[in-house]
């Protein structure tokens, strides 16, 4: 028995199904997981001594790679002075100041520790503006466990077959309504039906809570004309893509100004911070100055403020950016070429460093498509990738992340291993 097996089942013991997070549990794809002793740079290192190259980046957060030493002596510097004090502290201003330079549809921001807190806060401030109490919501993306948004959702939820939790009233989830990604006319719909009632459409805007799933042509476009046109707010989940597929998020590489917006992973280096930005008249309903409240202990964590500054130092140049989309490219290019070899069908949908591989289908453009991919060869393909040195999101319904850490030889290994791995199935 590895030691991961170990760890796990001795986990199981005091911890419900032994993770802290459902998706880590291996159960889409079958076996213990991993337990992690340590990483650096693109790889990680398993409690047995295995090492892979990973893809999975802490979900997302890790893209310099593991333990980059800019984010770790500004931690170290910032833990010397104390690692909380419930009180404000300068680098906050520089965080929201870094934000808020970078975002130009973001004009006052509040720190948070989690994406869930900032979705949630989101809704809050979005019904506390307009006086109104439904949000629109499309099927496969995930906001976090808040209670009104575990309906229909992406992630984990959609990784166990749970899209709706037990636990959620039928009054907390009653003013939800369901839409179509990449469906105008289905939110074109809803608003007709319910427009002067919403508060808010809150959207991936491109998602990777169902896999990466592509806005298409005049999709957002779309929700930013209708939203404004029923006075509701148009809310920007980007806790997964900003700072991540541009340094302005999706919605500088669209053009689209949403009135407010969710920041995680990449604006904390690592560790638990969040943030929720948007319009400054829409933010100023805040407490203390406003009537919607919100509260946090640990909201601006020193220590996590000062990894998220480290990381947004080293990503300003667009040369950044363009070195991520060239390592993505070259991997996408070497798995389609390997899926044309072997005749395996599958699809590869992909936006700079994020990208998924979805199998038995040609084409995913919403949450019926990523449901009706090939769930047990994805599970297959991980465990082949696994044997071969290399570590994927443990889902069918996850994104893969590269960091500036992926070298060619990286890239190129993962290549190998995916084509003999291919060639299995």
């Amino acid at each position: 028995m590895d030691t991961s097996d170990k760890l796990f089942a001795a986990a199981c013991e005091v911890i419900p199904g032994g993770v802290n997070s459902p998706v880590r549990a291996w159960r889409a794809v079958g076996g213990s997981p991993r337990f992690i002793q340590r990483a650096a740079g693109s790889t990680i290192t398993d409690a047995d001594g295995r090492t892979y190259i990973d893809y999975v980046g802490s979900w997302g957060p890790m893209i310099l790679g593991h333990a980059h030493h800019a984010v770790l002596q500004a931690i170290h510097r910032a833990m010397r002075d104390g690692t909380s004090f419930g009180a404000p502290t300068p680098r906050e201003i520089e965080m929201a100041r870094a934000i808020c330079a970078a975002v130009p549809s973001v004009e006052k921001v509040r720190l948070v520790s989690s994406g869930t807190e900032a979705a949630m806060t989101a809704l809050r401030v979005a019904r506390g503006f307009t006086g109104r109490q439904k949000v629109v919501k499309f099927a496969g993306c995930y906001h976090g466990h808040v209670d009104s948004l575990l309906v229909r959702a992406g992630s984990g939820a959609l990784t166990l077959g749970v899209p709706d939790s037990a636990g959620v009233t039928a009054d907390s989830s009653r003013h939800t309504l369901i839409a179509r990604f990449n469906d105008i006319d289905d939110v074109r719909a809803l608003f007709a039906d319910h427009g002067g009632e919403i508060a808010a459409v809150i959207v991936e805007p491109i998602v990777g809570n169902m896999g990466v799933v592509v806005p298409a042509p005049g999709f957002l476009e779309g929700l930013r004309q209708e939203t404004a046109a029923h006075g509701a707010l148009l809310i920007f989940d980007e806790v997964m893509t900003g700072f991540r597929v541009a340094y302005g998020g999706a919605q500088a590489v669209y053009g689209i100004r949403p009135d407010l917006s969710c920041f995680g992973k990449v604006v904390g280096g690592g560790l638990p911070l969040a943030a929720v930005g948007g319009r400054r008249d829409v933010m100023d309903v805040l407490a203390p100055i406003g009537p919607v409240y919100q509260a946090g202990t640990l909201s601006g964590n020193p220590l996590a403020v000062a990894a998220g500054l480290a990381v947004l130092e080293e990503i300003r140049s667009p040369a950044v950016f363009a070195r991520l989309e060239e390592s993505g490219r070259r991997l996408e290019e070497g798995l389609r070429e390997s899926l044309a070899r072997t005749g395996v069908r599958a699809c590869i949908n992909r936006v700079g460093s994020m990208w998924t591989l979805f199998f038995g289908v040609d084409q995913v453009r919403d949450f019926d498509d990523a449901t009706a991919n090939d769930t047990e060869r994805f599970a297959r393909f991980f465990q082949g990738m696994l044997r071969r040195g290399v570590y994927l999101p443990p889902s069918a319904f996850e994104a893969a992340f590269i960091s500036l850490a992926h070298s060619d030889d990286d890239i190129d290994r993962t290549i190998k291993a995916a084509a003999d791995t291919l060639a299995e199935l």
